[in-house]
């Protein structure tokens, strides 16, 4: 019997049968605090832009960097878990995400705020992926649908519930509180873990970091987002900027190589052997870009197209939140009665009405219209999330399968940074265009046009998707025709 077998055996004779919950709950609580942190400080970024005199393309990197080091953080989990058991890892991870949690609070320099954000990114990557390695654990395989189920429900409520949090935050103390509301949540996860979660299996083999790719993948990563951001502020034949783009795609070229020579790989490229997988992982950068982006692009619209307070724009967003984690577990059923690609079709079409919608919409727009818009769009990419997870991981063997639920996940936090990172840049680029050719132009005005645009950018990804959604049902149908 394995080491981690035994110890959970042990916890549950000293614990009782409730002490799968007790697990289940630990781990809900770490999630939670981490998609909390990474959703709630959207409603704060105008009143960063202001403190710190920054614009579209540069406060975009608190989202941004968050998300990127997250994709590298959910690769480096394997290898954590590994290192230093379920309990150790749990603790380092968010031991340090308090403290770079800290860090964010009392920044007085955009650069250090910016590296508290990558660092709660990173860590958040770490911590995400121990909830489903405890679930299996300490839940037989008949009752592990329900545990996720109710797992799932947890953690997208706290993106539902962030942005409200975080407008009242704003607006009664500082945008700083948006660091410290999740620490109590944090500690009381801890002490825990510290009690129910198991500590390192001393009989696994170690597992060695792939180092190389790590800086491989941070650095090609970092360059590719940084050129991209720049672009408008340095000018695209900025010898720097000349220099990071290409150097960025060369690097992320050198990292897939590494990835197919390496012995203990952080991704497993097989899995793209399989027909179909090549369009899910694109599906999943595109349900990504549409997740993050419009969460990012939503709440700074209310407040510099509408002129709404935080707390009113985070209020706004709570009824679409709310729609999105009550239609999570509908959409989960709809996946084991409908084919997935069907579903997540009519997700995709409700989403590019929402852009639609709100790229049509001007500053004499009810606000009630734009909130059941908003609504529209996250219910359609509810309707995408748990098929596109079930489709994709459908065409793999099983021995494949958690490589594949990890370059999966890595689609999609990609996408996410991507996406925002292209809105920012074109809210700022066509708000400034559009002051630069009508002066007598008002604020609201120029921010309307620029964001007007970065709907049509998330409308025309959406509807370039339909290839590699094609792709993925052309897979499945091959899949279950063997």
């Amino acid at each position: 019997m394995a080491a981690v077998e035994a110890q959970v055996l042990a916890l549950f004779a000293l614990h009782g049968p409730r002490y799968r919950w007790l697990a289940t709950i630990t781990v809900m609580l770490g999630t939670m605090s981490v998609v909390l942190a990474s959703t709630i400080i959207n409603v704060a970024i105008p009143t960063i832009m202001v403190e710190f005199q920054l614009a579209q393309d540069q406060v975009h990197w608190l989202a941004t960097g968050f998300l990127a080091a997250m994709t590298v953080g959910m690769l480096l989990n394997a290898w954590c878990a590994q290192r230093f058991g379920a309990r150790g890892a749990y603790l380092l991870a968010m031991g340090l995400f308090i403290a770079v949690s800290l860090v964010g609070a009392v920044s007085d320099q955009f650069p250090l705020l910016v590296a508290a954000r990558v660092g709660q990114g990173l860590l958040a990557g770490l911590i995400q992926p121990l909830a489903m390695i405890t679930i299996f654990q300490v839940f037989p395989y008949n009752r592990r649908g329900q545990a996720m189920g109710i797992y799932g429900l947890g953690v997208v409520l706290g993106p539902a519930i962030a942005p409200a949090i975080g407008g009242v935050l704003v607006d009664t103390l500082s945008w700083r509180a948006v660091f410290l509301v999740v620490l109590p949540a944090c500690v009381v996860g801890m002490a825990m873990a510290w009690r129910y979660l198991p500590g390192k299996d001393r009989e696994a083999p170690p597992l060695r970091l792939d180092t190389g790719g790590v800086l491989l993948l941070a650095v090609g990563m970092t360059a590719v987002l940084w050129g991209l951001a720049n672009g408008h502020r340095r000018g695209w034949v900025d010898p720097l900027l000349l220099a990071a783009l290409p150097g960025g795609l060369i690097t992320m070229v050198l990292f897939v190589l590494w990835q197919r020579h390496t012995r203990q790989p952080l991704m497993d490229l097989r899995v793209f052997r399989y027909p179909g997988f090549t369009g899910s992982f694109l599906m999943s950068m595109v349900i990504g870009a549409g997740v993050f982006a419009s969460t990012y692009v939503t709440p700074l619209y209310f407040q510099q197209v509408l002129g709404e307070s935080a707390a009113s724009a985070g209020l706004m967003l709570m009824p679409a939140g709310l729609a999105m984690a009550f239609t999570f577990p509908v959409a989960g059923h709809l996946t084991d009665r409908f084919s997935e690609t069907r579903i997540m079709l009519a997700g995709l079409l409700l989403f590019a009405l929402n852009m639609v919608l709100m790229a049509g919409a001007s500053l004499t727009t009810s606000a009630v219209w734009l909130v059941w818009w908003t609504l529209l769009g996250r219910v359609g990419l509810d309707l995408m999330m748990p098929p596109s997870s079930t489709g994709a991981l459908g065409l793999l063997p099983p021995w494949l399968i958690p490589q594949g639920s990890g370059i999966f996940n890595f689609a999609r936090q990609i996408g996410g940074a991507l996406g925002v990172n292209l809105c920012a840049l074109c809210i700022q680029f066509f708000s400034d265009r559009y002051g630069q050719t009508d002066p007598a132009a008002t604020l609201a005005q120029a921010f309307e046009f620029g964001f007007d645009r970065a709907f049509w950018l998330l409308l025309i990804v959406f509807l370039l998707a339909l290839w590699p959604l094609h792709a993925m049902r052309q897979g499945l149908l091959k899949e279950r025709c063997l």
